[in-house]
């Protein structure tokens, strides 16, 4: 009786309301019946509210509580944190604050996703006007963050109907990129207004923190993408404060230029001339384009003055080879850098195409970014991070590149000497509409290696 003041301002509301007097009584009501939330005292005769709280999580797992109390002692309220109540509301309490605390847990997503279909449709008025201007790389970058946090709040809210006009808008920017860098690429390669890319990474983000003698691990994660680093944010943040920059990756972006480049600090043209066996590696055709990168870190350690630090270098290829690593950092803790390769996230980027029970787990970009959360959280990498962060290391974690669905492949006329990637091609004389593909004709313009005359 005294909760009628309560009952009839929710009822004003809208809302329908089963009242009863102890908690027996509020058991057999949900055996019987569907509710969508339970509003609970903790004082009440017969069985207290934290004894009705369990039963009712033991019933029914799922069902929001909102418990209300006078007793102010901390341990109840762990004890009904515990327990995953949704709010803990400490009386006196008046109608309007039972109102917004149900308001909140009922609606709580509704409300979201309006919010978020309204601030994306504004957004999107702004991106589009942006495509009209002269961008530079940095509004490139803050572009794709704003992309990207959209991609992130509709994954939240999957019934939102914009995430196709998202997904078009996406399509539409990596078409103006792709104009972008092939307008500016060649400048860049001569260093004019040139942002960092591959080859300084090293030297910009890992080499200072090795000058101030303090230890860094070196992650290059292969395929991650910005999307998929802000899923994993939240898991990173418990270990580290995390400052996020970038790099552009060079051309062709793939193993054999732009991740060697990281390692090694140089051009492609450049590398394949200092190293000769990574030359006669690409003649060949050789599937393992990667295997002198400890080799290439050495070197440019060197180069930077830096060949009194001690490093090791270690490539990830599968789960046995984390949990080795993981199992043996305490033996590497005194290293001064420790650079980790991992290769889990490129090899779930071929291999769902080929998989069909991949199909079904990654149909789509959201699964994507899911399935790389759901791995990081369950890693050797995760453990090996709150190792690192415990012992005093920095990490610089990084990607060589990144990754697109194509849904529609294009052709390329070759003869039988061309490489047989699919990313990229080069040969003698190769045919492709130029509409479907960036076609470099000089390579040693763009600081590629021409393998005789006429190579493209």
């Amino acid at each position: 009786d005294h909760l009628k003041p309560h009952i009839l301002f929710l009822e004003e509301k809208g809302y329908n309301l089963t009242t009863v007097t102890n908690g027996r009584d509020a058991l057999d009501y949900l055996k019987a019946d569907y509710y969508q939330l339970l509003l609970l005292d903790q004082f009440m005769t017969g069985m207290d509210g934290m004894d009705t709280l369990r039963l009712v999580k033991e019933m029914k797992p799922s069902l929001p509580v909102i418990m209300i109390t006078k007793n102010e002692e901390e341990w109840l309220m762990d004890e009904a944190i515990s327990e995953k109540i949704e709010q803990f509301l400490i009386k006196p309490v008046n109608p309007t604050q039972i109102f917004m605390a149900c308001k909140q847990v009922l609606e709580k997503s509704k409300i979201q996703e309006e919010k978020a279909t309204s601030n994306y449709l504004k957004e999107f008025q702004k991106i589009e006007f942006r495509l009209q201007e002269k961008l530079t790389v940095d509004e490139w970058y803050k572009i794709y963050m704003h992309l990207v946090k959209w991609q992130l709040e509709f994954d939240n809210h999957k019934d939102i109907i914009l995430g196709n006009i998202l997904e078009e808008q996406i399509q539409t920017c990596n078409r103006e990129f792709t104009h972008f860098v092939e307008a500016n690429y060649l400048q860049w390669m001569k260093n004019i207004d040139c942002p960092t890319m591959s080859q300084d990474v090293l030297q910009q983000f890992v080499a200072p923190i090795l000058k101030r003698k303090e230890k860094v691990c070196f992650i290059v994660v292969d395929c991650l993408r910005y999307d998929h680093l802000m899923k994993i944010l939240p898991e990173l943040s418990q270990y580290f404060d995390v400052q996020l920059d970038y790099h552009v990756s060079l051309l062709p972006t793939a193993t054999p230029v732009s991740r060697n480049a990281l390692f090694s600090g140089l051009l492609n043209n450049v590398l394949l001339e200092k190293y000769p066996q990574q030359k006669n590696a690409v003649l060949n055709h050789d599937p393992g384009l990667n295997q002198f990168e400890g080799d290439f870190l050495q070197d440019q350690l060197k180069r930077l003055g830096l060949d009194n630090v001690k490093m090791h270098y270690q490539k990830i290829w599968k789960v046995e080879d984390g949990n080795q690593f993981q199992k043996k950092i305490n033996d590497l803790l005194h290293i001064d850098l420790l650079s980790v390769v991992v290769n889990f996230v490129d090899i779930l980027a071929h291999k769902r195409s080929e998989s069909e029970v991949l199909k079904e787990m990654v149909p789509d970009e959201s699964g994507y970014r899911s399935a790389v959360k759901s791995w990081f959280e369950n890693s050797w990498l995760n453990s090996l991070l709150n190792k690192l962060s415990k012992s005093g290391f920095h990490v610089v974690l990084t990607s060589d590149h990144g990754s697109i669905k194509v849904n529609q492949g294009v052709v390329v006329g070759a003869d039988r000497e061309t490489s047989t990637g699919v990313r990229y091609k080069y040969g003698r004389n190769l045919n492709c509409n130029e509409k479907n593909a960036f076609v470099i004709k000089n390579p040693l313009d763009f600081k590629l290696p021409s393998f005789g005359s006429q190579t493209t």
